[in-house]
């Protein structure tokens, strides 16, 4: 009997070894060793809920910070002071990279209600076509006018922290230009509200980052020439001695402001000239408000009409290849000649993909698939190839028409389903387009030479 309690005492002892040596051995193990998942028994561990990355924790402290300060846009035009940001998360940005924004986003919390998010379905033109699709708005925030989700969800233009988020992403893409949408003051689009009030908060936001803005004029009613000499007045006397203003400098060493103006094929030519060329009736030419006009290209007519009415230069915006004469990228180096022998500058718009069937769902087949990033490197390359002085990217945040370069979230809701840039993260956009700007100002320096 005692031997027998003697051999379960020391099988208890031996027990007791082995569970306080197993205890000491978890207690050893890194946190990260269990999240491997190549570690024994991590498909047992459950799903981590936090996968905030660095960029959404330094966002949420940009947003704190800024808030901590009273908001954004508080400086006056010319008086924005940098903060020592390069914009690029320790690379430079270049402004001879140029990208479309948009600030016409709103919510109830800033604005009273949803802006664009809620955009409505377009219908054909023509009725037959469109008794075939729905009609309607959207109903944010679940249910938004885009095939993707924003990573910041559905956002005011206006919140001090999203332009500043805005800001810290175009500069970690090495884009040093945002090209503003912009409406004179009191008008705007058909989805959205006046925004010029908001272009002096852009402006210093922009600044602080070592970012510049260009004006992106679009068509409104009545616009003509005679009212874009007013738009040009206006814009110049209000924001161009702002320090993030854009400024174009020529090879002459001349530095004037840079305009790009939407549909221009919609005013005639000889309207235009009047404008644009020095022996207009109302010439900007050689004035206090002389600058750099781009315009449209869409049909292939169009580059003589933009020669005769005085323009500058020339640029493509459409990210669907194919599209138009201007946005196939095989036109660009004849488009490029052209210029050359015209002494026009041309600008190329290179998008990640298209897709705009959330509000024209009869659109589809102008749907141009991301694939994984190779549809943009492919636009890249042509933009490259063409040998241009300026690219323009489309877009950062056009969400409607899909060419945005903005962080984008997984998201699934009852009804909807969303694109996302998976199996890549959020910044996959923003990463390639900062590899290629890289690039594109190194084989420029060889050009010149």
């Amino acid at each position: 009997m005692a031997r027998l309690r003697r051999k379960v005492c020391v099988a208890l002892f031996l027990l007791s070894l082995f569970l306080l040596g197993t205890m000491m051995g978890f207690r050893t193990l890194k946190h990260g060793d269990l999240s491997d998942p190549r570690s024994p028994g991590a498909d047992l561990l459950p799903v981590i809920a936090d996968r905030r990355s660095v960029v959404d924790r330094d966002r949420d402290r940009v947003r704190d910070q800024v808030r901590d300060r009273g908001g954004g846009g508080g400086l006056p035009p010319g008086q924005a002071r940098a903060d020592g940001s390069d914009g690029g998360g320790g690379g430079g940005v270049f402004y001879d990279v140029h990208i479309f924004y948009y600030v016409w986003y709103g919510t109830p919390h800033l604005d009273g209600k949803y802006l664009h998010w809620d955009h409505a379905l377009v219908p054909h033109w023509d009725p037959k076509v469109a008794a075939s699709y729905p009609r309607g708005r959207h109903m944010p925030p679940e249910d938004i006018g885009s095939s993707f989700y924003p990573d910041l969800s559905p956002y005011s233009s206006r919140d001090p922290g999203v332009l500043e988020a805005h800001m810290e992403q175009i500069g970690a893409s090495a884009a040093g230009v945002l090209v503003v949408s912009w409406y004179p003051p009191g008008l705007s689009d058909d989805n959205g509200e006046p925004s010029d009030d908001l272009v002096p908060a852009v402006l210093d936001a922009a600044y602080r980052h070592n970012l510049k803005v260009a004006f992106h004029i679009q068509p409104y009613r009545g616009r003509n020439d005679q009212s874009v000499l007013d738009n040009v007045k206006y814009i110049i006397d209000r924001y161009g001695d702002h320090g993030a203003f854009y400024k174009f400098t020529s090879t002459a060493g001349k530095s004037l402001p840079m305009f790009y103006i939407y549909d221009t094929y919609l005013t005639p030519p000889d309207a235009w000239a009047d404008l644009l060329t020095p022996a207009g009736a109302h010439s900007l030419r050689g004035s206090a408000y002389d600058a750099v006009f781009i315009a449209l290209i869409v049909e292939e007519r169009h580059k003589h009409d933009i020669l005769a009415a005085g323009f500058d230069g020339m640029y493509t915006y459409f990210a669907s290849n194919g599209f138009s004469f201007g946005s196939s990228h095989q036109n660009w180096k004849s488009i490029k000649a052209f210029c050359d022998g015209n002494n026009l500058l041309f600008v190329p718009s290179v998008g990640p993909g298209y897709i705009d069937a959330a509000v024209r769902p009869w659109n589809n087949h102008n749907t141009r698939n991301r694939v994984n990033g190779r549809y943009y490197e492919t636009a890249l390359q042509a933009a490259l190839n063409a040998r241009p002085d300026i690219v323009s990217i489309t877009s950062f945040n056009e969400w409607h028409e899909g060419t945005q370069i903005e962080r984008a979230a997984p998201k699934k809701t009852v009804t909807r389903l969303y694109l996302d840039y998976l199996p890549h993260g959020p910044d996959h956009y923003l990463e390639l387009t900062r590899r290629w700007a890289e690039q594109f100002n190194k084989e420029k320096e060889q050009w010149l030479m």
